[in-house]
């Protein structure tokens, strides 16, 4: 072989990349599951709360946030080689919803974090999953010093379809945010199945 020639056998793959969205509510712990997971520094884009934002964020059960994401989270899992996972971390506020088309273009799947103390606040991404086909599971999230419901009662108050997979998680941990993006990639590829056989 030529010295500095192109050797098409030896050319690294280009690698197989899989997009998956975190969304959930306004301190849900999106910023937190990216974070423990991503083998890089993740990128953020967080912003001080100010008194006008404490005026529409309302800090019910997270009275100690002082921080919000203004546009995402971005972080990165190497599977393989040849194999790349990005993570796009959705921001919570209604003001910042008009990014969630551009987030969510090519997306594998999502997964919707869940607080317990504010339930209701994953009623806009469950509803905006369910409009565009996309894939999602729900990840209740285990803060300190919180009632605990079953995932049977969850599942019912959110008003989830019985094949939509609900767990438990805590977005602190690294194995446990893991666990989370395993279950929503096996239920992703069974909806697949599904439509291909249908």
């Amino acid at each position: 072989m030529v010295y500095g020639a192109y050797d098409q056998r030896s050319a690294a793959p280009t690698p197989v990349t899989i997009k998956i969205l975190i969304a959930g509510g306004f301190g849900a712990g999106k910023t937190t599951l990216v974070g423990s997971v991503s083998e890089i520094r993740p990128l953020r884009t967080e912003e001080t709360l100010s008194e006008r934002s404490e005026l529409v964020d309302s800090l019910y059960g997270v009275e100690q946030k002082s921080t919000t994401t203004v546009a995402m989270d971005f972080g990165r899992i190497t599977i393989r080689d040849d194999l790349v996972v990005y993570l796009f971390g959705t921001p919570g506020q209604r003001r910042f919803w008009f990014m969630w088309d551009d987030l969510a273009y090519g997306a594998l799947g999502a997964v919707v974090l869940a607080d317990e103390r504010r339930l209701a606040d994953c009623f806009p991404s469950i509803d905006y999953f369910e409009r565009n086909n996309i894939p999602f599971v729900v990840a209740v999230n285990c803060f300190d010093d919180t009632e605990h419901y079953s995932l049977e009662t969850i599942t019912q108050a959110l008003n989830l379809a019985g094949s939509v997979p609900v767990i438990r998680c805590d977005a602190r941990h690294r194995e446990s945010s893991r666990d989370v993006l395993v279950a929503l990639a096996e239920h992703a590829i069974a909806l697949h199945h599904e439509a291909q056989y249908a």
